[in-house]
């Protein structure tokens, strides 16, 4: 049947010719389909990773200055040994603090990124704390992963942002109740 023409309904066709090295071919194929991919994949990526990083930036100093009430100037320090000092250039992976401050130099508070395990992944916050009266004066989730629903809630629900303005770090607990003044006896 090689070479000979077949009848398929009212038209004629030439068989497929058949490749000894399918096998080879296919793995070469799918190879080279790889390596194409993840090269566009990573070429992507180090083309968009300055833009993504520039963005990062400025969502983080827009928190900054939403997270610290009336801030119109920021400083960034970071810990060096016991004590924090003004940072120079970029720290890397090392964390940093923003010091907050007024128009006309007023210190306000501090906004202090943070993250923790969320159900899916990790979240990252930063919180406006106002070290003269000990208080969270503000907080903005800054990225989150959560499932769309009840995990996204942290940063659509209004009602639970508002709980972080002005809020106590060391709440006073009050007795609301009195308890029995002696332990209830059962006969029986």
């Amino acid at each position: 049947m090689k070479g000979e023409l077949v009848q398929i309904g009212e038209h004629r066709a030439k068989p497929p010719a058949s490749s000894g090295s399918g096998p080879v071919r296919l793995v070469a194929t799918l190879t080279f389909a790889a390596l194409f991919s993840g090269l566009a994949i990573v070429g992507a990526y180090e083309l968009t990773l300055p833009t993504i990083a520039a963005n990062q930036a400025a969502a983080l100093r827009q928190a900054v200055f939403e997270v610290v009430p009336g801030a119109e100037k920021l400083q960034r320090l970071a810990w060096n040994g016991d004590r924090l000092e003004p940072a120079e250039g970029d720290s890397g992976t090392e964390p940093s603090i923003y010091a907050a401050h007024a128009a006309d130099g007023k210190f306000l508070g501090y906004a202090i990124p943070a993250e923790g395990a969320g159900y899916q992944d990790t979240i990252r916050l930063i919180y406006g704390f106002d070290p003269g009266r000990r208080r969270v004066v503000g907080m903005q989730v800054l990225e989150s992963r959560e499932t769309p629903g009840l995990g996204d809630r942290i940063y659509k629900d209004q009602g639970f942002v508002a709980a972080f303005r002005d809020l106590a770090i060391e709440p006073v607990i009050e007795l609301v109740k009195d308890g029995a003044s002696a332990p209830t006896r059962s006969t029986g």
